[in-house]
């Protein structure tokens, strides 16, 4: 039915999804209740990157530890709490799918939700929650 590509196209995403679920940390999500656009972002953030990307804000714990990574690991995506991302380059990565050549995939949310999960990013990033 599926050629041998479209076989390794299916399973490469079902892995991807497999890993973004089991990254989910149990901590809840930190932001101000205020904010509508970052409190989506962060929710979102929770639900499709926490997988790949440590940020105390959102409850993600994604990110590997350094001395945990091998060269074969491409899932380890920047750890939010301590890089600074501004609005248009975390705008920007999230269309594109990062900017390391890794295995985000481009538009993992789009439109509105996108600029949601920006603007969370360009708020929160490079300082962990008080």
């Amino acid at each position: 039915m599926f050629n041998r590509t479209a076989r390794t196209i299916v399973l490469a995403l079902l892995l991807v999804a497999a890993t973004a679920v089991a990254g989910c940390g149990s901590q809840s999500v930190e932001v101000s209740t205020n904010d509508a656009s970052a409190e989506r972002g962060a929710q979102l953030f929770a639900e499709r990157c926490a997988g790949c990307h440590t940020f105390s804000a959102a409850g993600a714990q994604g990110s590997k530890p350094t001395r945990e990574v091998n060269s074969k690991d491409r899932t380890n995506g920047p750890n939010f709490d301590s890089r600074h991302v501004n609005y248009d380059d975390a705008l920007e990565a999230i269309r594109q799918g990062g900017f390391s050549g890794a295995v985000m995939p481009g538009n993992i949310v789009t439109g509105q939700d996108a600029e949601d999960v920006a603007t969370f990013v360009g708020k929160y990033s490079g300082k962990k929650p008080e």
